[in-house]
């Protein structure tokens, strides 16, 4: 997730991962209720392994945030026996201080060999390709979607903004309609946002909706397929 705000408060979430609290405010980059659980579930189980039929993967996400999201994908990538090659571009205005980054505990719960490319997805340089692993390559961009336009078509799309009430002019029908014709046929959108209001204005601009079972303490998630 992104947010216009300096003043971020490490926090311990049910599961023992950590997220980050913006002071002053009550958002948060991943659930208290467990942030590891969370981004596993939803942008990998009902994501990642949603496409995985293709060998070659264009994904977007919306809101690099702590970087969670994305190393992740790449941990999947580098413990599994098969080869993906995945090419990932991340939409982040305000990214995270590395002193930030490094009070951040995900790799704890992951393969040994992943430690390394967290600073490495950190660190990588904003409006390059920078090639993090032999079949990873990582475009991080300091701009939002509205701004945002890219010459590849998107097979998954983690769209991991700040909750509609904070960031409502993230989730409106426009930006939908724009990341419908981004994404390929058979382009995946996945989100943890599940408001009534959502679902119906990703259904306007064409794609099938689905609502999945959520992460501890929420309900449901939202998974969006362009047909």
């Amino acid at each position: 997730m992104s947010k216009q705000q300096k003043d971020l408060e490490l926090i311990t979430t049910a599961d023992g991962s950590t997220t980050l609290k913006v002071v002053n405010s009550n958002d948060y980059y991943h659930s208290i209720h467990g942030a590891f659980q969370e981004s596993q579930l939803i942008y990998i189980n009902y994501g990642l392994a949603h496409v995985k039929q293709n060998t070659s993967i264009n994904i977007l996400e919306i809101g690099f945030g702590t970087g969670l999201n994305c190393l992740l994908t790449l941990n999947n990538i580098l413990v599994e026996p098969y080869k993906l090659n995945i090419q990932y571009h991340a939409l982040e205005p305000f990214p995270i201080p590395i002193s930030v980054v490094n009070q951040l505990n995900y790799c704890r719960y992951l393969s040994a060999i992943i430690e390394p490319y967290f600073i490495k997805i950190h660190t990588a340089d904003f409006n390059n390709t920078n090639a993090i692993s032999p079949n990873f390559t990582l475009n991080k961009y300091k701009t939002g979607i509205q701004l945002f336009n890219s010459n590849i078509l998107y097979h998954l799309v983690y769209f991991d903004a700040f909750a509609p009430s904070t960031q409502p002019e993230m989730w409106t029908e426009q930006v939908f309609e724009k990341l419908y014709h981004m994404m390929c046929k058979g382009g995946v959108l996945v989100t943890y946002c599940a408001k009534g209001q959502i679902k119906r204005d990703l259904k306007k601009v064409g794609f099938e909706v689905e609502s999945l079972p959520g992460p501890p303490k929420k309900r449901e998630i939202t998974r969006a397929i362009k047909k």
